[in-house]
């Protein structure tokens, strides 16, 4: 969890510059979600909203700019900041609060009427019943958990640099330990010198996420797939005008999106 923080406490940085965020197009009005959420979570104006693991708030801003009352949470302190420098440079009213998500209890009170989380944001957690837990906690009775996020399906897939194929690399089942990665650069841009390259992730099932969530109370309204991804996740995806990434030459070939909507 530590070494993850350093490398996300460093990223925040390059992530703010690169044209994959566009801050001056969130800054000039641009919202940074995607159909998907937009769609399926719907109308959220003057509903209380957490975002848990927000990173440097984009996504946060964004659902301000829709009328919630928003509060945002992540575990680097750069992000945290970033978020709030955002915040209150647009005038947006959102909150921002450093915790990891496991110690939110300890320093956050009150109920919402939304809890939200999106793309790539589960992988960083050791404990998905936790992470349960946690959500139903913060829900006020008859309120609504939404998620949009990488299918594992997705990550079951080799994604090193010089592959020219689809092939298995992990085990879809999760491991004992952690997937330890040394990564150059970030999604946002491949290129970028980054100095923490070690980070670890952690796997879970398609059963294991709703699973968490069945088993913390909520009731699912429904889980959705989709064949596109939200970032370049393998060698050999293109960016259609859509915005979405798919595999080249396919168009319905594997899901690497899912969301769930649930409700207590």
């Amino acid at each position: 969890m530590r070494a993850n923080r350093d490398r996300w406490d460093e990223l925040v940085a390059i992530h703010a510059r690169s044209a994959f965020y566009d801050v001056a197009g969130f800054k000039a009005g641009k919202t940074s979600l995607r159909p998907i959420e937009l769609d399926e979570l719907g109308d959220v104006a003057g509903k209380s909203l957490l975002h848990l693991q927000c990173h440097f708030g984009l996504d946060s801003l964004s659902w301000a700019r829709r009328g919630a009352r928003v509060t945002g949470v992540d575990y680097s302190e750069n992000a945290i900041a970033l978020a709030r420098s955002l915040n209150e440079e647009l005038h947006l009213g959102a909150e921002f609060l450093c915790s990891n998500v496991y110690n939110l209890p300890e320093k956050l009170d009150g109920r919402f009427d939304i809890v939200f989380t999106s793309y790539g944001a589960i992988c960083w957690l050791p404990d998905l019943k936790r992470w349960g837990q946690l959500v139903a906690h913060y829900l006020k009775p008859g309120g609504t958990f939404y998620m949009v996020e990488i299918h594992p399906t997705g990550l079951l897939l080799d994604d090193g640099k010089d592959v020219r194929e689809l092939r298995i690399g992990y085990s879809y089942f999760p491991t004992p330990e952690p997937i330890r990665s040394e990564s150059e650069g970030t999604y946002a841009d491949r290129s970028a010198a980054v100095q923490h390259k070690t980070s670890f992730e952690w796997t879970y099932t398609l059963a294991d996420v709703l699973n968490a969530l069945i088993g913390a109370g909520l009731r699912l309204e429904f889980v959705h797939e989709f064949p596109y991804c939200v970032c370049p996740l393998l060698p050999g995806m293109t960016q259609r005008e859509d915005g979405w990434w798919h595999l080249r030459g396919q168009t319905h070939s594997l899901p690497f999106l899912f969301s769930v909507k649930a409700t207590k």
